[in-house]
């Protein structure tokens, strides 16, 4: 599979758009990306949303036709997340498992919350920076489960296949043995990193423990299923996504036209970001 992106207007503007493109066509990073990149179910499809040490607060659009990536905007400005000392950004590349959904119609019967409504979260640990609409093969190590806001917002935890360690790292105890504090940082960054925008500190099931590859897998296969029904129709409300996709023709959304809607790329340089998106917080009770 051979996927491009497609970039219109310049990063860190309200128009920005990348569309996920398959041999030169728009996709739905959502709905067309197969899950799985292998027929084991071993390796997974990743869409890179926001490269590591980046804070522009970009993610798929839901609403959008295609669903292309955008950066989330809040009272007509766009969104940043602080420097949260001493992490610089989002401290992963940081994206969303295609095929997947977290659906608010369901509460988990552990962390007693509803879905919330998004393709899955994935942290991406491997030692290379990915670019924004990048389609990464990963494989599952483990999963934290957030508690935004009263849903449960599933953070897996995986690694690039091409990356050095991968080899090593097979289920969540591994990482702590190659990559000593990672995870520990990983907890602590999604505790405070809304603090500077003065909301609270977020709060996780589980006392924030990470939870092992095979839990992982089962909230993967719940969010694939729930998707399923989604995709379908089936699902009793759907909260304004746009299901339109180019490839998946058994469903009632699929239009072959909706590729040649996408306008060509421009491809600008981005636009400068305000430098008071630089400055350090720092968080007592951080550690």
């Amino acid at each position: 599979m051979s996927y491009t992106t497609r970039q219109i207007a310049p990063a860190n503007t309200l128009d920005y758009k990348v569309y996920v493109e398959k041999d030169g066509k728009p996709v739905s990073p959502f709905h067309d990306i197969p899950l799985f990149a292998n027929e084991e179910k071993t390796i997974l499809n990743m869409v890179v949303e926001i490269p590591r040490w980046t804070n522009a607060k970009v993610e798929i659009s839901k609403e959008q036709k295609l669903n292309p990536i955008v950066q989330d905007i809040k009272k007509g400005k766009l969104r940043f997340v602080r420097n949260c000392f001493p992490h610089h950004g989002y401290i992963h590349n940081y994206g969303a498992f295609p095929q997947t959904w977290e659906d608010p119609n369901q509460i988990h019967p552990e962390t007693k919350a509803k879905g919330d409504n998004d393709p899955l979260d994935v942290c991406e640990i491997g030692e290379r920076v990915a670019t924004v609409g990048e389609i990464k093969q990963v494989k599952v190590l483990g999963v934290m489960a957030l508690l935004d806001e009263g849903e449960t917002d599933w953070k897996i935890i995986a690694i690039d296949v091409n990356d050095p360690l991968a080899p090593k790292l097979n289920d969540i105890e591994d990482v702590e043995t190659h990559l000593p504090g990672l995870l520990r940082a990983t907890n602590e960054w999604f505790r405070i990193y809304k603090i500077p925008d003065g909301k609270p500190e977020n709060q996780f099931a589980f006392s924030g423990e990470c939870k092992n590859k095979k839990y992982a897998e089962e909230v993967i296969a719940e969010c694939s299923e729930a998707w399923e029904r989604l995709i379908k129709g089936e699902s009793p409300d759907s909260k304004g996504i746009d299901l339109t996709n180019t490839t998946l023709d058994t469903t009632a959304t699929f239009s072959a036209a909706a590729a040649s809607e996408i306008p060509a790329g421009t491809n600008e340089a981005p636009a400068p970001i305000d430098k008071s998106i630089d400055k350090w917080f720092f968080i007592s009770g951080a550690h």
